[in-house]
C-alpha cells in the first residue's frame, strides 16, 4: 500500500517544542485501505507532536461520526466516535514497531507517516455490535424489526403453562413435596 502524502509529517525541519496538525478524514481515506464497512465518514483528527532532542511524542485525538449499517435492521445511521492514542517515536539502529506505544525508526529518518495509526484509531473506535439508536429506544419503524418481532418466540405466563400440563404429572409433583 502506497503511503498518502498528506499524512506524512517531515519532522526534521521542525523546532523543538509542540506542533499542532489537523486532518479531516472521509470515506476516500478508507477506500485507500480497501475498508468498506463505512457508508460515509466525517472524522477530525487532532495531532499534537512534541519534538524533543532525542525523541518525538505524538498525541492523537479523533472525534466525529461514521455512517454504518445497524447489525439488527441493516438501517444506516451515524455512529459518534471518539478515541485517543499516544505514540513515542524513538531513534535506533533498525525500524521496529513491535511495541504498540513505541515506534523505533532508523537514525537519519526525516519524516513519519501516520496514516496507519489514524486508520486503526477510527476502526477501533466503532463498537463491535452496531445497534441503531432507534432500536434501543423503540422509535425506529423498520420492516425488518417488525418481522423479527413477529418471528420471536412468545413467552407464556406461568398460569397458562400450568393449565397446559397433563394432569397425570401433578401426582408426580406431590412426591417431590411429600418429603
Amino acid at each position: 500500500m502506497k503511503p498518502l502524502k498528506e499524512f506524512t509529517i517531515p519532522f526534521v525541519g521542525l523546532k523543538l517544542g509542540k506542533h499542532q496538525f489537523d486532518f479531516d478524514i472521509d470515506k476516500t481515506f478508507f477506500e485507500h485501505f480497501e475498508y468498506d464497512e463505512f457508508n460515509s465518514a466525517n472524522v477530525k483528527v487532532d495531532l499534537d507532536l512534541e519534538k524533543k532532542s532525542t525523541l518525538l511524542e505524538l498525541h492523537f485525538k479523533i472525534s466525529g461520526h461514521v455512517n454504518v449499517n445497524c447489525d439488527l435492521t441493516n438501517e444506516p445511521y451515524n455512529e459518534a466516535i471518539t478515541n485517543t492514542f499516544n505514540l513515542v517515536v524513538n531513534f535506533g539502529e533498525t525500524y521496529n514497531d513491535e511495541n504498540i506505544d513505541i515506534l523505533i525508526v532508523p537514525h537519519g529518518t526525516y519524516e513519519i507517516n501516520i496514516q496507519q495509526y489514524i486508520y486503526e484509531l477510527v476502526v477501533l473506535a466503532v463498537p463491535i455490535k452496531r445497534v441503531h439508536p432507534g432500536v434501543e429506544d423503540g422509535t425506529l419503524d423498520s420492516d425488518i424489526l417488525d418481522k423479527l418481532q413477529d418471528l420471536s418466540p412468545k413467552i407464556k405466563e406461568n398460569k397458562e403453562k400450568e393449565e397446559d400440563i397433563d394432569p397425570r404429572w401433578n401426582t408426580l409433583k406431590k412426591l417431590l413435596t411429600d418429603k
